[in-house]
């Protein structure tokens, strides 16, 4: 008499398939046919203008929203017409959450002038 053990809350369904799907070969992709819907970005994955997808990275889509708006934001202080309550009011943020964004991209793009005067330098 032979028992079989199953997890609690399995269907026997599910164990019919697994067995069935033992015995099958994988199939190359030449064989299979995928269906590549895209996402809110593209069409298709295959016309992404991303290098890399935003989903294969943790809260990829998150991020890089995140780093737009702080690009705006940066835009919009740099131009001299917009205070940090200001911008606040418009994005709906925070003033402090403003500062920190300022912070980011305004550090950044200093610290890419500075290798690209320290490219200069070399050169010359």
């Amino acid at each position: 008499m032979e028992w079989e053990s199953s997890e609690i809350g399995e269907d026997e369904s599910e164990r019919d398939k697994e067995a069935t799907t033992e015995n099958e070969p994988d199939l190359l992709p030449e064989y299979c046919r995928y269906r590549d819907k895209g996402c809110e970005f593209a069409d298709a994955c295959l016309n992404c203008p991303f290098p890399q997808c935003l989903y294969d990275e943790p809260r990829g889509k998150q991020r890089w929203l995140k780093r737009l708006r702080n690009r705006e934001i940066s835009k919009l202080f740099s131009g001299g017409s917009w205070g940090v309550k200001e911008l606040a009011s418009l994005f709906g943020l925070s003033q402090r959450t403003i500062q920190r964004a300022l912070k980011s991209t305004l550090s950044l793009s200093s610290s890419k002038q500075g290798r690209e005067v320290d490219k200069k330098e070399e050169v010359e």
